[in-house]
């Protein structure tokens, strides 16, 4: 290692595993696209698709947000919910289930060749401008920094986000897990990045003693600030902190899919709206129940959704139907994705 060179994560077959050599080839990934032209989705392995993308689409992405699974070591069944816009009453033991994702590994050095080589794939769609958005949880958030400060530069850091919510409570002998963790990086540190500042209200401290309007800083000769003065301006507000209060998406809510992994779609509305303009692409490599692509399309960007589970398909594709959206395959076997319905194939 050179002099003063950064930490660096090692493990046999690391450099190979990076690069995608020795890994079984994947089938190219199925193709949907989006009827109305806002987006695709591939069905299959995400690497292959990432791959794939690459060929035509480098330098293209504004935005990539991963939420890969957590190496939790189980497996994740979706729970069905009934046609129609209610959520399905009733004990969740028995609604019928189907396997959503497998998050066994041979390890945690298996678990980051995965993570890495998909970082490396997806650097190489990001646009100068753009950045990646790592969704993970403080059991495996410090190797991840790691591996991106490595794949990404140390200077291509932006941010790490706290999204903290409530959830019930478990009985352990340790502080309650209450926050996942958002790592960020930009393709390029040296560009100007997308960025459109997201506000969140002021404390009922500053708006009893200055309103609601801006504030000015008054100065004195020497250059020490000697107070602050109100203006007519509205104020938007205070630029937004790195840590978030979201709730989780409550059992009874309409935006519940039985998904296991799903997200919260005013997470994914903050991330959207503050690193891409309209019209830009917004990348999900682990699409599970769409969120990302549904927030996506109803924000005027475009999106395009990898994901390998039958289960993540069907949701994310019957969520699009919901929004307007329905996908249409490329190639062999070409049909329509009706809601609820068998994909027809070759």
């Amino acid at each position: 290692m050179k002099p003063n060179a950064p930490p660096r994560l090692s493990w046999s077959g690391k450099e190979q595993a990076l690069a995608g050599r020795g890994a079984p080839v994947a089938a190219r990934p199925e193709e949907w696209v989006a009827e109305n032209g806002q987006g695709r989705f591939f069905h299959g392995d995400n690497a292959a698709a990432l791959e794939t993308l690459a060929e035509a689409n480098a330098g293209t992405v504004t935005l990539a947000y991963m939420d890969p699974p957590f190496l939790t070591n189980r497996t994740f069944d979706a729970i069905a919910r009934p046609d129609g816009d209610a959520p399905r009453s009733g004990p969740l033991k028995a609604r019928p289930r189907k396997l959503a994702f497998d998050d066994r590994w041979d390890g945690r050095a298996d678990y980051l060749a995965s993570i890495g080589r998909r970082l490396v794939l997806v650097r190489e769609l990001l646009a100068p401008h753009g950045c990646v958005v790592v969704h993970v949880d403080p059991k495996t958030s410090h190797y991840v920094k790691v591996l991106a400060d490595e794949i990404f530069g140390d200077d291509a850091f932006a941010s790490e986000i706290v999204w903290r919510y409530r959830r019930w409570p478990s009985k352990t002998p340790n502080f309650q897990r209450v926050h996942d963790v958002l790592l960020r990086y930009r393709k390029d540190p040296k560009a100007k990045p997308r960025w459109n500042t997201p506000y969140e209200p002021l404390a009922p401290s500053t708006i009893a003693t200055w309103g609601t309007t801006k504030q000015r800083a008054v100065f004195e000769k020497d250059g020490r600030r000697a107070r602050s003065s109100s203006t007519d301006e509205p104020t938007k507000g205070v630029p937004m902190g790195d840590v978030w209060d979201i709730g989780v998406i409550a059992p009874i809510s309409r935006e519940r899919t039985g998904y296991p992994s799903q997200k919260p779609e005013a997470l994914l509305e903050r991330l959207v709206t503050a690193l891409t303009d309209p019209g830009e692409i917004v990348l999900d490599p682990y699409a599970g129940s769409g969120t990302t692509l549904a927030v996506a399309a109803r924000l005027g960007r475009t999106f395009v959704g990898i994901d390998q589970s039958d289960v993540a398909f069907d949701v994310a594709a019957k969520r699009l139907a919901a929004g307007g959206i329905r996908l249409a395959k490329v190639g062999p076997g070409v049909g329509t994705r009706e809601p609820g319905r068998t994909r027809r194939t070759a």
